[in-house]
């Protein structure tokens, strides 16, 4: 059994076995697709005929409660190659490629984007995470070395954190080598993300093997909010053709309503025992980066949505029950415009503040160690003197000292811990914009 949300699990049952014929889709049962999604009770007359899927009979033993089940799985349809959307959503659309077309501009204005990277794919690392109720403090995420798999002190919300900016890294150098958004990729970055996590184990990096029921702690099947497509060679081909899909859009299919389609198929799918909400988060940045319309991985996706967490919950379940993409499609290129616009904000006040401080350091007359921390703080806005002097070796750990120890008579740097050893600095300002 394994954690999805703090009130919420994913528990993995044994199928019996489940009936081959679809059930006509006015018997489905009311759902919202994707881990995060729940509602109280499975009503299979709640469907329209236009709902994009199916539910199949489900049969198995459960035996936490040493009991027998007969329920209802949904199995989503295949995506179709194109919508029909309103022209109120198109203008939302446009709006939002044009967002993310200034997100990508602002992204030009330093030679290596990575100094901006870091920073916000942590923010990101961090909201996705909290969405599946794993919360940890963004300082921390910041401070901590992704490369240290087993730093001492660091907690199991960081670690797992963390796990989510390496799987991210290895996706953006797979898609930045030119190599196709596939299930190879998946199952790798399925694989980093739950590394040494409750989730590690036979199925990490596999297409879960087992049925896997969503909803409150020690829910019957029979009481499921959500119960996704059984496993077995149809969950597998459900996930290769999704893969397909994604690399098959012409240039004539817009980049963001393909990521809203695909979005909402992936979390229907649910093809991991965990994570599927991570990755599916990650797959919008994937492919607006295969697309070219973002050229380094800045955008920051999950944090209107963690704002917003109940509507994005209902208006997956309008779409499942409606088969109405129109109102989906518009609601989250709303999340993407707003995000877009909200990172392209938060890169030029990162830019503005490093002026700020290098004008600081010219007219207090720093130099040497310190102006080299100042270029380094919106990438490491938390650090200690250690892991500051690692990063600018062979400056002796003394010499970061003393010129941190002037950073903080400036007020550009405070002491966070209050202890006379180990302790860690930090950039306020920086915390405040990447926060923000």
């Amino acid at each position: 059994m394994q954690a999805v949300l703090s009130d919420f699990v994913v528990l993995n049952l044994g199928v019996a076995g489940f009936g081959a014929e679809k059930v006509h889709l006015q018997r489905k049962f009311n759902f919202v697709s994707g881990h995060t999604i729940h509602f109280l009770s499975v009503d299979i007359h709640n469907f329209q005929a236009a709902a994009p899927g199916q539910v199949v009979p489900l049969r198995g033993h459960d035996p936490r409660f040493g009991e027998d089940y007969d329920h209802w799985a949904f199995c989503p349809d295949p995506l179709p190659v194109d919508i029909q959307l309103s022209q109120a959503t198109w203008q939302l659309v446009g709006e939002g490629m044009l967002a993310l077309g200034r997100l990508d501009q602002a992204g030009c204005q330093v030679p290596d984007a990575f100094v901006l990277r870091r920073g916000l794919v942590r923010r990101e690392a961090q909201s996705t995470s909290a969405l599946e109720g794993t919360v940890a403090p963004l300082e921390d995420v910041l401070e901590a070395d992704p490369d240290d798999f087993d730093e001492d002190g660091q907690t199991a919300e960081v670690s797992e954190v963390l796990n989510y900016v390496r799987a991210a890294e290895y996706a953006y150098a797979w898609v930045g080598g030119d190599l196709p958004i596939s299930l190879t990729l998946l199952l790798d970055v399925h694989n980093a993300l739950v590394r040494s996590t409750k989730a590690d184990g036979p199925q990490a990096g596999k297409i879960r093997t087992q049925q896997v029921v969503i909803g409150p702690p020690s829910t019957r099947v029979q009481d499921a909010r959500f119960v996704p497509m059984p496993p077995g060679a149809d969950l597998e081909a459900s996930v290769r053709d999704l893969m397909t899909w994604i690399e098959s859009r012409t240039p004539s299919q817009n980049v963001l309503v393909s990521a809203a389609m695909a979005h909402y198929q992936f979390e229907t799918l649910h093809p991991f025992n965990d994570g599927n909400g991570r990755i599916g988060r990650l797959i919008i940045v994937l492919q607006l980066l295969r697309s070219g319309t973002l050229r380094e991985a800045l955008l920051t996706v999950s944090p209107w949505f963690e704002a917003r967490r109940r509507e994005y919950q209902d208006q997956l379940q309008r779409l499942s029950e409606t088969g109405n993409w129109d109102a989906w499609v518009g609601f989250f290129a709303t999340g993407i415009r707003s995000q877009a616009e909200s990172t392209s904000k938060k890169v030029s006040d990162l830019l503005a503040y490093r002026d700020e401080v290098r004008a600081l350091a010219r007219s207090q007359g720093l130099r040497g160690v310190a102006i080299d921390i100042i270029e380094t703080l919106i990438t490491r806005p938390v650090f200690s003197i250690s892991s500051i002097a690692d990063v600018h070796r062979p400056i002796t750990p003394q010499a970061v000292g003393a010129a941190v120890r002037r950073l903080v008579d400036q007020g550009v740097l405070v002491e966070t811990t209050g202890a006379k050893y180990g302790r860690v600095f930090a950039s306020p300002r920086v915390l405040s914009i990447l926060q923000a």
